[in-house]
């Protein structure tokens, strides 16, 4: 079985405009970061191969890069667990375009650029879509006619997938127990917001829906929403379906109800300044998610632990302090100092002792599950999330594209 070490990691931004660079972390030394034009994904990648040449010089690694891993968002209906990338593999994710018009092109691409520098190797999709895709039929149907959605393969998908299967497995860990055992649920909160319910180890339920439009109140996106509001507005304001699709994914959110942020740090400055607008949108978004949690709690029947990651979720106290308060009832309960030591550096359980259900800041760690897959399907031992292979310490050399 192949063991697995970080070597390096990094991200290149901006490819083919002005002030593009990047940044180059090897573990031990002092983070690089250089700027210069970076026309195309595969100069990216050109430069990314370049950088880490130096760290696997070293006696204790490998020069030999034995395969890449490329995060897809939206895998669909069909493509439900990591898998090699053929031509039919290309196909199915473009087919999904449609649907993550942010993601799946730029992912193509990367797997192209990468795959004409790197054809010796395997290639290796990894789906956001995948964990989520054991969510039962009750859960995961929308209530509109049957020929719509068998014809065009609508239901819930759910995203954030490899985020939420690594801190449930975490989770378990960290309780002892076998996934299993544990029924859970987990809260991404970064720009984009997710909430899954968890049960003995698989999704049952997930925020997010046919697009990661759906859910909790996020950056920039509106999240639950009557759909009468956008065919009001539409023939009020004479938009059209793309107009509409922008408004909701790009000026709704945090960013619509203060007409100014959506970055958390500036609405918490907000609140503290008295801004009426940020303390709604706080009051607001923290509501949101306790109402998925009280739903998922009735939903799972059992409730073992709460777990929080994503950027705001691993770093901001103020946030899971009000989605927890008032939860007494299903008996969760944190204790406000270890909730204010919690940081994104390390796990932190930060409930009370007394709180039957555990609560824990688990910072995310997708690359490792990227790795895994990757170590099981190049070794032929790879199986779908729901048979609970992952250790999260065995895996390969591997780069993952992101």
């Amino acid at each position: 079985m192949r063991k697995f070490q970080k070597i390096s990691s990094g991200i290149v931004e901006r490819i083919g405009l002005e002030g593009a660079f990047i940044e180059h972390r090897t573990v031990g030394s002092t983070p690089v970061r250089l700027e210069r034009p970076v026309a195309d994904h595969s100069e990216a990648i050109s430069l990314v191969l370049g950088l880490i040449k130096a760290p696997l010089v070293s006696e204790n690694h490998s020069r030999k890069i034995d395969a890449v891993a490329h995060r897809i968002v939206h895998g669909g209906d069909k493509l439900v667990h990591s898998t090699i990338i053929d031509e039919k593999v290309k196909a199915e994710i473009s087919k999904w375009s449609e649907l993550a018009p942010l993601h799946n092109p730029p992912n193509l691409v990367g797997i192209e650029s990468a795959m004409k520098l790197l054809p010796q190797v395997p290639h290796v999709a990894i789906f956001d879509t995948a964990f989520l895709s054991t969510i039962p039929p009750q859960a995961h149907i929308y209530a509109i006619p049957r020929e719509w959605t068998e014809q065009f393969r609508i239901r819930r998908y759910g995203f954030h997938g490899t985020s939420h299967l690594y801190v449930s497995r975490r989770t378990a860990a960290l309780l002892g127990k076998n996934p299993r055992q544990v029924s859970m649920i987990s809260l991404h909160i970064g720009n984009g917001v997710s909430v899954t319910a968890i049960k003995e180890g698989l999704a049952y339920d997930h925020s997010m829906g046919f697009t990661p439009l759906e859910g909790a109140v996020m950056g920039t996106r509106c999240g639950d929403l009557d759909p009468a509001i956008p065919l009001y507005l539409m023939r009020k304001l004479n938009l059209t379906p793309e107009q509409m699709e922008e408004a909701l994914n790009r000026r709704s959110g945090l960013l619509g109800i203060t007409s100014r942020y959506s970055d958390r740090r500036d609405i918490l400055r907000g609140v503290d300044s008295g801004d009426e607008d940020c303390k709604l949108a706080f009051a607001t978004e923290c509501y949101r998610l306790k109402k998925y949690i009280g739903s998922y709690a009735a939903a799972l029947g059992r409730l073992d632990a709460i777990t929080f990651t994503g950027g705001t979720g691993e770093r901001s106290p103020r946030h899971r302090e009000a989605i927890c308060s008032g939860l007494e009832q299903i008996s969760v309960r944190i204790e406000e100092e270890r909730n204010n030591r919690a940081t994104s550096d390390s796990e932190s359980e930060i409930s009370c002792n007394s709180s039957r259900v555990k609560v824990y800041v688990i910072p995310t760690n997708e690359e490792i599950v990227f790795a895994e897959d990757t170590a099981a399907l190049l070794d032929g031992r790879y199986a779908p999330h729901r048979e609970f292979r992952y250790s999260f310490e065995n895996a390969t050399s591997a780069i993952s594209m992101i």
